[in-house]
């Protein structure tokens, strides 16, 4: 991940270099804005990166000399059918439709797309094949 690091921060640091000199020269507050947060989310990338490198250390594909099986594993979960990205994108189009129609449709909207999205993020709180070790500490 160190590569990625330095990567995202030649990014970032093209981003605030453009930001600067836009900025000055241009006198324009929304595209200097939008270059400044375009700045900072490749920074947040680049720091992100960089502690993960420092936690976890050189992954498998970081060396020159790894073979493919440190790296094989686990996949990753991923989820059987659900009902809730359906939900989820039938209430942001009764936002969408409530916004030309009414408030009070929007309002309807809103609702049902918190339903769709806490459905989503709550679906599979309490699985416990997560490959990561109980949480459970033996007695």
């Amino acid at each position: 991940m160190k590569t990625e690091a330095v990567l995202f921060a030649g990014v970032a640091v093209f981003f605030a270099v453009t930001a600067a000199s836009y900025g000055w020269f241009a006198n324009d507050p929304a595209g200097t804005t939008v270059l400044i947060v375009a700045f900072l989310m490749a920074s947040l990338v680049s720091f992100f990166l960089t502690v993960q490198y420092r936690r976890r250390g050189r992954r498998p594909q970081d060396r020159k000399d790894a073979e493919v099986a440190p790296s094989t594993g686990r996949v990753e979960f991923l989820p059987p059918d659900s009902p809730w990205p359906i939900i989820a994108a039938t209430g942001f189009v009764i936002v969408a439709l409530g916004v030309v129609f009414g408030l009070w449709l929007a309002l309807i909207g809103v609702g049902v797309l918190a339903l769709g999205v806490l459905g989503m993020v709550l679906e599979h709180a309490g699985r416990q094949d997560s490959g990561e070790p109980s949480a459970e500490r033996p007695r």
